[in-house]
């Protein structure tokens, strides 16, 4: 068997960090890893130039075996295949391992993932991670988590997993998941392919693939964002909504009818703009990360809490200037969750856009627009400008409404709508 793929498993640096297990902590009878860092992106080794993974003879006929063993004692839960916002389906695990297995002050543990597409039963993907266990007191009490994720693409998979310590007690379990979009969504593109199977990406910020752009009248757009989580009393902005939120940015950033971007990346909770890029041919991931990493929101200016309307100012302030931008552009998209102002735009600054004559768009990102389904400050601001709010819930509607909000510009731009532009709002 050839495999396609010889990478390491991405795993959760929220509970045994990236190589090794950092500092314990027990709270509640769980063990609590401080995540450290650790180069755990290896390739698997290669035995020959035909590609053929090195695998200890134990391993693979472990895996060849497909037998459920608990010599290590632990608990293996599969997750099924979910598509993200991303538009990739992740997979993986969760195991827990009671803490007295792995009590003493040497020890590691081997895991080693083998998956399988059935559409190519003879080019399965293997993974593989090594961790480094701190020391650990006899008798402890309460269980250890470790979690391993990766991509694919639509398709069946058979999965193999196996675990080891240094004493070769051994773990193992084996699973089958399955990735499919439902009949109605059929003509999404997904952005990794069918049968495919990948690490998971554990860089929100990187750079995109250069993107062969239109060059006959390309598109000029701006987009602002508010990156903030879904709860706005909370002190830190959660992987899920960053991700989502670059999802959405990244949908944007591929489209090759777009030349010139204008990217506005602010914070309500703060009322300050964190990163601004101005007619770029490619959005820059790599420093919006840099500027975000400045968010701290467990922290509050007192001068702005002292201001009566200072949300209200700032807000109605950010919209005047990007929408009255002297510099045209062919459409401006606001992007976020819903911003809950007290007293909305002032009287103002709705006056002064009442010549505001471009499209403009609303991507709201809500993952539960049924628990508020009201209008924001922004989506009252959109429809006074006889723009268009769409919700961003699930993956589809992602997808949907970019091919929704491509179609409206190019239309109004040119007289004729773009290909693939019909969707649902």
């Amino acid at each position: 068997m050839v495999p396609r793929v010889l990478t390491a498993m991405a795993m959760s640096r929220s509970v045994f960090g990236c190589g090794y297990l950092g500092k314990v902590h027990h709270r509640w009878g769980v063990l609590v890893l401080a995540a450290g860092v650790a180069a755990a992106q290896n390739l698997m080794p290669v035995s020959s130039p035909g590609g053929t993974v090195q695998l200890f003879a134990t391993d693979a006929a472990i895996l060849e075996a497909q037998e459920v063993r608990k010599d290590l004692a632990c608990t293996v839960t599969p997750n099924k295949a979910s598509l993200g916002f991303d538009l990739k389906y992740h997979s993986g695990y969760e195991v827990s391992v009671p803490l007295k297995e792995l009590a003493g002050d040497d020890n590691q543990l081997t895991m080693v993932v083998r998956v399988t597409p059935e559409a190519h039963p003879d080019e399965p993907v293997y993974f593989s991670q090594h961790i480094t266990v701190p020391a650990i007191e006899e008798g402890a009490g309460g269980p250890a988590y470790l979690t391993g994720t990766f991509d694919v693409g639509e398709g069946k998979y058979h999965v193999d997993w196996l675990m080891r310590d240094r004493a070769e007690r051994v773990c193992s379990f084996y699973w089958d998941i399955e990735a499919s979009l439902p009949a109605k969504d059929k003509q999404m593109a997904l952005d990794i392919p069918a049968a495919a199977v990948r690490p998971a990406d554990t860089e929100p910020f990187k750079q995109e693939a250069p993107v062969a752009r239109q060059q006959q009248e390309p598109l000029n757009v701006k987009v602002v964002v508010n990156f903030a989580p879904q709860d706005s009393d909370s002190a830190t902005l959660q992987p899920l909504d960053t991700n989502a939120l670059i999802s959405i940015l990244r949908s944007i950033a591929r489209e090759p009818r777009i030349g010139k971007f204008s990217i506005v990346a602010f914070n309500m909770q703060q009322q300050r703009v964190l990163y601004r890029q101005e007619d770029a041919s490619q959005i820059d991931f790599p420093a919006l990360g840099k500027a975000l990493s400045s968010l701290n929101l467990g922290t509050v200016d007192l001068k702005k809490l002292s201001q009566k309307h200072g949300d209200s100012e700032f807000l109605s302030g950010l919209i005047t200037k990007e929408l009255k931008d002297d510099k045209p552009v062919d459409a401006v998209i606001f992007a976020g969750p819903k911003v809950t102002v007290e007293d909305g735009l002032t009287a103002d600054a709705m006056k002064q856009l009442t010549d505001v004559k471009m499209p403009v768009f609303y991507m709201n990102y809500n993952l539960n627009p049924q628990l508020n389904p009201w209008r924001d400050a922004i989506g009252t601001t959109v429809r006074y400008l006889k723009g268009v709010e769409f919700t961003i819930a699930r993956p589809r509607d992602l997808f949907f409404s970019w091919t929704e909000i491509m179609g409206r510009i190019v239309k109004l731009k040119f007289g004729r709508t773009g290909s693939g532009s019909s969707a649902s709002q």
